[in-house]
């Protein structure tokens, strides 16, 4: 369903299609599993103009029996930033997710919506400290994609750190770069 809608945006028989959050943000790699954590499905969220499109979105989908798919309108979502006293103080605190990707402003809202209320923490055990002394209110997701849930439950556990979308997108722009890099190199002892 969601590869149907960003084909239909392409190629312009539904106008308004932004992409998914996934290709709409960009992170560095050390953060990458802790944001490809905090977003989980959201990730294939697609982002949109406004209502209008979505709406056409969806029913694209119910007619051609194409799935479910998640729409963003950039017009409607809107998000806040957690706001605690001090967290940025307390030791193992990184930073709020929101804060680690790069994105262009118009999906300031979207962005917010998704990651503006989930902080980032070095480990488990200092994430472990932080929501306690902040009573659970919020989600705590470790740098190596541990997640202390709002209320206190947590999910952990091993995770594959090369199969993540973030990741795989960084190590084609790495691979790029020195394909780049030995193209021009190449060049040089061409001309020698």
């Amino acid at each position: 369903s969601v590869r149907q809608i960003v084909k239909a945006g392409k190629s312009g028989q539904l106008r308004g299609v932004k992409g998914t959050v996934a290709q709409i943000i960009s992170v560095d790699s050390k953060y990458s599993l802790a944001i490809e954590t905090a977003l989980g499905g959201a990730m294939q969220n697609i982002v949109v103009d406004n209502e209008e499109t979505a709406k056409r979105g969806i029913r694209i989908l119910k007619e051609t029996n194409g799935g479910r798919a998640t729409f963003l309108p950039i017009t409607s979502v809107k998000g806040s930033e957690l706001n605690v006293n001090g967290i940025d103080m307390m030791e193992g605190y990184v930073a709020l997710a929101s804060e680690l990707v790069k994105y262009d402003n118009e999906y300031n809202g979207i962005v917010l919506s998704l990651l503006g209320r989930i902080v980032i923490a070095e480990n488990i055990d200092l994430a472990t400290n932080i929501a306690k002394k902040c009573g659970y209110k919020f989600r705590i997701i470790t740098l190596d994609g541990q997640v202390i849930n709002a209320g206190g439950s947590f999910t952990g556990g091993s995770a594959q750190k090369s199969a993540g979308i973030f990741t795989r997108k960084n190590e084609i722009e790495k691979i790029e770069n020195e394909i780049n890099q030995l193209s021009a190199q190449r060049g040089e002892l061409d001309r020698k």
